[in-house]
């Protein structure tokens, strides 16, 4: 195994998740993840934690659960770590593990390019900018989201709570992606109007690059129209698939990794400085009622975003004092 991946397992069983000797460290991975699973695995060893591995079948979608023994296991485990190629953030089995006081990083899709690259990130630095966002976020009565491409769309956030994903996982019941950096949130449900326009990457689909971006249209909370190329054809199935629920307006998020790039890779291009996303789907994590299988991120470019009509981000540039 080569050292530049096992000295980024390091860096996320050490610094990002404190793992101590002698604590139950469990990585949960799939076929597809297996060689970072394993990194992981070597590295929490390194540390004399009780550290164990459990391989799954690749789930179908982002949000689907794990087998029920994986989730008894990540129950009685200090530490879970989950390279998984779909995202078990959103999942019943990891708030039930965080409700027991595990420490979990979840890491969806995740490449070793994304695993090097972004792991060497200062998050110190990038934990202090999440958290002034979030204070920001839970403030607002509401967000404004526009671009020059043409997204303008308005997010009713009073009385939510944003939540900081920091990268440093280092309490009882604390979770969030690895690598890190977001500050996010739901806004209230049958709430949010008007129109984005994905043109960065969207959770499922890709990179958008060169392609067609995705037109979605929200009425009353739900996507209502999703309109593009045949990427935004792919969306409508992979929601229609799951039922209505799924067109739910479930997630506001704010990038603050600073080494993080857009590379087709949902799990770092959400986490990219300078970008918003808005996800579809699963609330639960968040405080919402929507439980369905599946939360899709769309990314979006040089945005401008207003809480409470104070510009806060303008053409991607975050304006903090």
């Amino acid at each position: 195994m080569d050292k530049a991946l096992l000295d980024a397992a390091l860096i996320a069983v050490k610094d990002c998740l404190k793992v101590q000797k002698g604590e139950k460290v469990l990585v949960v991975t799939d076929s597809e993840l297996r060689e970072i699973g394993k990194a992981l695995l070597e590295a929490a060893k390194g540390l004399e934690a009780e550290a164990m591995l459990m391989e799954i079948i690749p789930r179908e979608r982002n949000g689907e659960e794990p087998p029920d023994a994986v989730t008894a296991a990540m129950m009685k485990s200090d530490v879970v770590v989950a390279p998984t190629s779909k995202s078990l953030t959103h999942t019943g089995a990891r708030r039930k593990a965080c409700a027991e006081g595990a420490r979990v990083a979840t890491m969806p899709g995740i490449l070793r390019e994304t695993m090097i690259r972004c792991l060497n990130a200062d998050y110190y630095a990038i934990s202090d900018r999440t958290k002034r966002l979030t204070e920001m976020l839970t403030k607002a009565k509401k967000a404004r989201v526009t671009t020059e491409s043409g997204t303008d769309i308005m997010l009713p956030l009073e009385g939510i709570d944003a939540i900081a994903s920091t990268g440093l996982f280092h309490e009882p019941g604390s979770f969030g992606n690895l690598p890190s950096g977001e500050a996010y949130m739901m806004p209230a449900e049958g709430g949010s109007e008007g129109l984005f326009i994905v043109d960065g990457s969207m959770a499922g689909i890709g990179d958008l690059a060169g392609k067609t971006p995705i037109t979605i249209k929200v009425e009353k909370g739900l996507a209502t129209e999703i309109t593009g190329g045949p990427e935004a054809d792919l969306l409508k199935k992979k929601l229609g698939a799951v039922g209505e629920m799924a067109f739910n307006i479930a997630e506001l998020g704010i990038g603050t990794n600073d080494a993080a790039r857009i590379i087709g890779s949902i799990l770092e291009d959400e986490k990219v400085m300078g970008t918003i996303h808005i996800a579809l789907g699963n609330n639960m994590s968040m405080g919402g009622t929507v439980d369905v299988p599946i939360h899709l991120d769309g990314i979006i470019k040089n945005p401008s975003l207003e809480l409470d009509g104070k510009m806060i981000m303008e053409k991607g540039k975050l304006l903090l004092d």
